[in-house]
């Protein structure tokens, strides 16, 4: 996709504005009719919590600002399947989780499960309990959860969105979101203790 200059894009914001406020449900229909400048203001509303929720479910920067891209490039091919049953922000998180999770399954395939490690101590619960410094950051503990519990424990205790939410974004029950997130605590307690 290529985006027009950002400043013919602003120029066209600002003249949108001067005749009153744009809204999220007009730059939505202006992308969907193949307007770039609309699609590049909902690109700059949006980009920073897309990254957000990348980063929290990847722990790697470099491969969640390439998958933030991706993202966008999925909205802007699929801007038109969006019909405003529910918010937009919903639909584009909801992209953003499943470009992710197929993105860590891909991945997983990849590597086929194999663990290369010179460092078995790391999983020695006496060695790390002798050694506070040895004690595992919640950072990490998030980035090691299984992919589906650490979606959910994001999107819940750091996102701060409800189960009904995260069933819809996700694509799962609302009983399998909680089921996930009480895995989700219950493995991260568990790292924490080591």
């Amino acid at each position: 996709m290529q985006l027009i200059e950002p400043a013919r894009a602003e120029a066209v914001l600002e003249r949108e504005a001067e005749g009153g406020a744009t809204t999220i449900s007009s730059l939505i229909r202006r992308a969907q009719s193949g307007d770039r400048a609309a699609f590049e203001q909902i690109y700059r509303e949006n980009v920073g919590r897309v990254f957000a929720i990348c980063l929290r479910l990847l722990a790697d920067s470099t491969r969640a600002q390439e998958l933030t891209q991706d993202v966008f490039v999925r909205a802007w091919e699929m801007i038109g399947t969006f019909r405003g049953e529910s918010a937009f922000s919903s639909w584009l998180y909801r992209l953003a989780v499943n470009v992710v999770l197929t993105d860590l399954r891909s991945k997983k395939r990849r590597t086929a499960r194999v663990m290369i490690t010179d460092d078995l101590s790391v999983y020695d619960k006496a060695s790390n309990t002798a050694n506070p410094g040895n004690v595992i950051d919640l950072e990490r503990a998030i980035a090691l959860l299984p992919e589906h519990a650490r979606a959910v424990f994001v999107l819940h205790d750091i996102e701060g969105y409800q189960h009904g939410e995260i069933a819809e974004i996700t694509g799962v029950a609302e009983g399998t979101s909680k089921a996930q997130l009480h895995r989700a605590r219950k493995l991260l307690r568990e790292a924490l203790e080591r």
